[in-house]
């Protein structure tokens, strides 16, 4: 299972919202359902993580991780 709880920290510790991620998501296409999705730990693009990687200067590793089942 992949887990966004990490994309919540790095987010808290950046001083980001959601409203952070709408706004700059719309330069980057990010949509409101798009982190209606990372809240719900579902599925997102890869080119979704690497948007979230710009707007937040941040490492991959630090918005997602890999939980076995």
């Amino acid at each position: 299972m992949i887990s966004y709880a990490r994309l919540w920290k790095t987010m808290e510790e950046k001083g980001a919202t959601t409203y952070t991620l709408r706004n700059k998501g719309q330069e980057y296409n990010i949509s409101s359902s798009t982190i209606r999705r990372l809240k719900a730990n579902q599925s997102v693009s890869t080119n979704t993580l690497d948007t979230l990687c710009k707007i937040l200067d941040c490492k991959l590793c630090d918005i997602v991780e890999f939980i076995a089942d």
